[in-house]
């Protein structure tokens, strides 16, 4: 099993931006679809976006589309998440997991990271 971490969160203004990273190690990160998910206080966590190890096939939460971008550089073993036009609903902790290939947004492992906390404030 891969391990991972997030990075990036902070606190930015309604309309600002951010780029989560999410950094692996322990085993063949290309071999991976990875995907981002977060989880907003008294909410379940919901998945974000998705890609598959290639980068060549990605899947975005109708709730991001055309914010966010999803991108990872497999020399670096590393997923990134760029966030634009941010608004407060986009508040929470985001997570990075790997993803089943098929629809690239059920996440594979049983445990999870940290995550990183992104808060927007209007």
């Amino acid at each position: 099993q891969v391990q991972l971490v997030e990075s990036g969160g902070g606190l930015v203004q309604t309309g600002g931006s951010l780029r989560l990273s999410c950094t692996a190690s322990g085993r063949t990160f290309s071999s991976y679809a990875m995907g981002w998910f977060r989880q907003a206080p008294g909410k379940d966590r919901e998945f974000v976006a998705g890609i598959n190890g290639s980068g060549s096939r990605i899947n975005y939460a109708d709730s991001v589309k055309g914010r966010f971008t999803i991108f990872r550089d497999n020399a670096k073993d590393t997923m990134y998440l760029q966030m634009n036009s941010l608004k407060p609903e986009d508040t929470a902790i985001y997570y990075c997991n790997a993803v089943k290939v098929l629809a690239l947004s059920t996440p594979l492992f049983n445990s999870w990271g940290q995550g990183t906390q992104v808060t927007v404030s209007s």
